[in-house]
């Protein structure tokens, strides 16, 4: 059986190549951001870091979470294969903490992060958006390597001679 695919000409993969070099600064500049000002201030520490987290109440446990979260979300934004399901999980991350700014610190200096976190939710958003084909890959990939796993055989009940 022969199949025939559509030829992509030049002027058709001009705009998909623009659109993906676009996402891809997009996705270096917040990786960026995340490497070298979010996740470390919250790893190492920083004294706004600590008051904000212990404003937040949770205990300074939770600071390390996020910063760790924040430092995987920037690496896997790097990733090829990864980008788009990093930029979810950041989105999820900063959606969290906008929630968190706008109520539970909504009576202190920190109220104000709240504009920020909220763009940088939209932004993760369009990233996620951008690359959701490599989510939708991944995802038939997991359901792939699911459906090849061998089943463990249930052991029927010995017979009994009556």
């Amino acid at each position: 059986m022969i199949t025939i695919t559509p030829r992509v000409t030049a002027r058709a993969a001009r705009p998909r190549r623009l659109i993906s070099t676009l996402l891809w600064a997009a996705q270096i500049l917040m990786a960026a951001f995340f490497l070298f000002v979010a996740a470390p201030g919250k790893l190492i520490g920083d004294h706004q870091a600590v008051q904000e987290f212990g404003a937040i109440g949770a205990g300074q446990w939770f600071r390390y979470l996020v910063g760790i979260i924040e430092l995987a979300g920037a690496i896997g934004l790097l990733v090829p294969g990864l980008a788009g399901l990093a930029a979810a999980w950041l989105a999820a991350d900063m959606a969290g903490a906008t929630i968190t700014n706008a109520t539970v610190l909504r009576n202190t200096t920190f109220a104000d992060n709240v504009w920020m976190t909220l763009i940088l939710c939209a932004l993760f958003v369009l990233l996620a958006y951008g690359r959701r084909q490599q989510i939708k890959g991944l995802a038939a990939a997991i359901r792939r390597k699911r459906a090849n796993r061998p089943r463990e055989a249930t052991a029927a009940p010995p017979a009994t001679d009556t």
